[in-house]
């Protein structure tokens, strides 16, 4: 079995504001490449959407996989076991509760180690990712991103 590589990035106009993500999947001569693209979100929430969908992508459970990310929130949220204790802790105070309970859902069906890149730095397949989120938050009829609608209006209830 090849181990799987991939790719991701996410792009947000605003942040928030229209946002996208884009994935780039490669095992041995087998590549394919996601986006999508929300009305208003953050870059955050679609560098972690990548990872996510990235993951639930893949068909053979138990799979080595290897995901390359220039979100520090990301990589270092996973790497550093922070997202291990935020769940511990009921993610209190933490944003994109959402998404991460959905990455530690399929966070653990396979062997991941996530690895950070320098960002706009020549990396062809983390190019093309950043190519691909962009174009899909400019796409016309944007999802909705409920998850990030969700959390503003419980933070900005009053009472």
């Amino acid at each position: 079995m090849d181990k799987i590589v991939i790719y991701t990035d996410g792009a947000a106009r605003g942040n928030p504001g229209p946002g996208g993500f884009g994935v780039v999947l490669k095992a041995g001569v087998h590549r394919k490449e996601l986006a999508g693209g929300f009305k208003h979100t953050t870059n955050n929430r679609m560098e972690l959407l990548a990872v996510i969908v990235g993951l639930e992508t893949l068909k053979i459970p138990n799979s080595e996989v290897t995901v390359y990310s220039d979100s520090s929130y990301v990589v270092d949220s996973i790497e550093k076991k922070w997202v291990f204790e935020w769940q511990k802790k009921g993610f209190k105070g933490k944003k994109n509760e959402d998404l991460w309970r959905r990455f530690l859902a399929i966070y653990p069906q396979h062997k991941v180690k996530m690895v950070w890149v320098k960002g706009h730095a020549g990396i062809p397949e983390n190019e093309r990712c950043d190519q691909l989120a962009v174009w899909a938050s400019n796409q016309p009829n944007l999802q909705i991103d409920y998850g990030y609608l969700e959390a503003i209006e419980k933070t900005d209830k009053i009472f």
